[in-house]
């Protein structure tokens, strides 16, 4: 299914470049200094780059409709996973 697709591309790598490019564009900060990863506050991408990983894009996968698509978005889930951790590591 091509939503399932487009979704796909959303959380892997194309989507991690997509959302700060975004980010970017509307002149809007990569994250909250004072809690970049949301854990003590709720996520508002509409403030925040980073905070879209947390609103929309890790949730993705909840919302496929194919089994492959559902298979395949597990494997991109994590890749983003281990970006937000590398990106915690070098930002705090």
């Amino acid at each position: 299914m091509l939503q399932d697709a487009d979704r796909l591309d959303a959380i892997g790598a194309i989507g991690v470049a997509r959302c700060f490019a975004t980010c970017a564009s509307m002149g809007g900060p990569l994250y909250a200094p004072e809690d970049p990863f949301c854990d003590g506050r709720e996520p508002d991408d509409k403030a925040w780059g980073v905070d879209h990983f947390f609103r929309k894009l890790l949730r993705i996968p909840e919302h496929l409709s194919t089994p492959t698509g559902r298979a395949m978005a597990g494997e991109r889930v994590a890749f983003l996973r281990a970006y937000l951790e590398q990106l915690r590591r070098e930002v705090t």
